[in-house]
């Protein structure tokens, strides 16, 4: 009889250490999810769910636009530069952020331009004109041999039928939804599965371009 007892105890023992280690390990989890934001990972990688949830799926997989890689390189001085603005604009600094958020925070079809508007990867960042400028004229202000680089190949998956790998650097660019979705996506790199949301789960940045080349002034 003493040795059912004492075994019974044992038993509870181990059931009340197992359920206290059960509740401090969800206290202590509850905690850390409560002081740091667990969408908050790989360079800014909640961008994504946001711009998920603010944007209608219908959008997303709309494929009615007509952007192409050509057109995408040719506003870029070099692969991953900003591009210039290819339209007017007035370039007076006004204060107003919405000037160009206006139409580049959610896209949609510009009238005035015929086309479909490209979304902004960084909204956040409103100051446009520090980073994008306009073409007021054709003639260079120095001769160089300046060469750029060439762009990043495309589909180059480590194994057949494998999410092919993000051939950028994520920096300005950590919102996948904004530039691989909707009918202001280049047609090439627009994907047909945005409704996954969480594209970094299966698609991994492995930048590679080719050599730099030194540059030479002309004496």
């Amino acid at each position: 009889m003493m040795k059912r007892s004492k075994k019974r105890g044992r038993l509870v023992t181990g059931v009340a250490a197992l359920c206290l280690l059960c509740a401090l390990i969800f206290t202590g989890s509850t905690a850390f999810s409560a002081s740091v934001d667990l969408r908050d990972f790989d360079n800014q990688g909640k961008k994504i769910y946001e711009a998920n949830d603010a944007t209608p799926q219908i959008y997303m997989s709309a494929d009615s636009g007509d952007r192409n890689l050509a057109s995408f390189y040719e506003l870029r001085q070099y692969p991953g530069s900003p591009p210039r603005i290819p339209h007017e604009v007035d370039l007076t600094f006004s204060g107003d952020e919405t000037d160009c958020l206006s139409c580049h925070a959610r896209g949609g079809y510009s009238q005035e331009f015929g086309k479909f508007v490209p979304v902004t990867p960084h909204p956040e960042n409103s100051l446009c004109y520090q980073c994008h400028a306009q073409v007021l004229t054709e003639e260079k202000f120095v001769e160089t041999e300046w060469k750029s680089i060439m762009p990043p190949r495309l589909g180059r998956s480590f194994l057949g039928g494998s999410p092919p790998p993000i051939p950028h650097s994520l920096q300005m660019r950590e919102n996948c939804i904004s530039c691989h979705t909707g009918p202001g996506a280049v047609v090439e790199i627009r994907v047909d599965h945005s409704a996954r949301g969480n594209c970094r789960q299966c698609h991994a940045p492995a930048v590679q371009t080719t050599p730099l080349q030194e540059f030479v002034r002309k004496p």
